[in-house]
């Protein structure tokens, strides 16, 4: 599969596909539908709460991380989903893998809300 579109047709092209990747991590994972609506509602309180602009992008950056490792776990539970339904230990250890890589990065949400707003 060769991608044949260059300069402002690539761009456009990948952002297409990126949109298309949102879309169905959306409509497929309820734990990505959650996190984003939890981000749509910090956001805003970023806004208000964050004292200097330096505070409101550290307190962003880890909604964000959030996000994109949950799309990632999403993509890696794709694959190993695709590739067959009888179990294995690999595959279950990296089913594992991007789960804790989400809850590591919820506790570093957590953690930096803490330190940035106590």
């Amino acid at each position: 599969m060769k991608n044949e579109r260059t300069g402002l047709g690539r761009v456009i092209n990948a952002f297409v596909f990126s949109m298309k990747g949102l879309k169905f991590c959306y409509q497929s994972e309820a734990a990505f539908r959650q996190e984003l609506w939890l981000s749509i509602v910090l956001i805003p309180l970023v806004l208000w709460l964050g004292e200097s602009s330096v505070d409101k992008v550290l307190l962003i950056m880890p909604i964000f991380l959030v996000l994109i490792v949950e799309v990632l776990n999403s993509a890696i539970e794709s694959v190993v989903d695709r590739i067959g339904d009888e179990y294995h230990v690999l595959s279950g250890a990296a089913k594992d893998m991007g789960s804790a890589a989400v809850w590591l990065s919820l506790t570093l949400l957590v953690i930096s809300w803490l330190i940035i707003l106590i």
